[in-house]
């Protein structure tokens, strides 16, 4: 593996169901050219490999963590308490509470240790914000996310064309 092939960006879930929505974090970032790892760490169920999976993200080279959970969903949190590396929790709707549970646990963090947060099952604005964190050191990065917004841009001006007109009640 050369420097260039480690990856930046780690993408971990609590369990394999969550890679139904964390696929989009992986698709995301492969999108945009960023290396990524993925893998499930159970906060709950491997807590030694989550404490030594921590506490190894700064000697890795990893520049951002995204952290998909669902339930209690403490995997983030559990993560930024142990490294400086920043979290970015994604709440998982795996419950009968939708995801409100995860959504509030990730965001409840106290005070002194951050994660970022995203609205639930919204792994892709999750890879876009890692991406964003790279991209303050890679301008590759930076410029295909600037694309990106373009492109963004392009598609909500189309859609606006073809929908905008006057109404005038009344009128014909």
């Amino acid at each position: 593996m050369t420097e260039t092939d480690k990856p930046l960006v780690s993408i971990v879930m609590g369990s394999a169901s969550d890679l139904r929505v964390m696929q989009a974090a992986s698709d995301t970032l492969t999108a945009f050219e960023v290396p990524h790892e993925v893998d499930i760490v159970s906060a709950h169920r491997t807590a030694a490999k989550l404490v030594a999976y921590a506490n190894g993200l700064v000697a890795r080279g990893i520049a951002v963590v995204i952290a998909g959970a669902g339930g209690a969903a403490h995997l983030p949190g559990m993560i930024a308490a142990q490294t400086v590396v920043p979290v970015i929790g994604v709440p998982v709707a795996a419950t009968k509470l939708d995801g409100l549970d995860s959504l509030l646990s990730i965001v409840q963090m106290p005070a002194g240790i951050p994660v970022a947060t995203v609205a639930i099952d919204n792994a892709e604005n999750a890879a876009l914000l890692a991406a964003q964190i790279v991209a303050t050191g890679d301008e590759a990065v930076r410029e295909r996310l600037q694309q990106h917004r373009r492109t963004l841009e392009e598609k909500v001006n189309t859609a606006a064309a073809e929908v905008a007109r006057v109404i005038v009640p009344g009128r014909r």
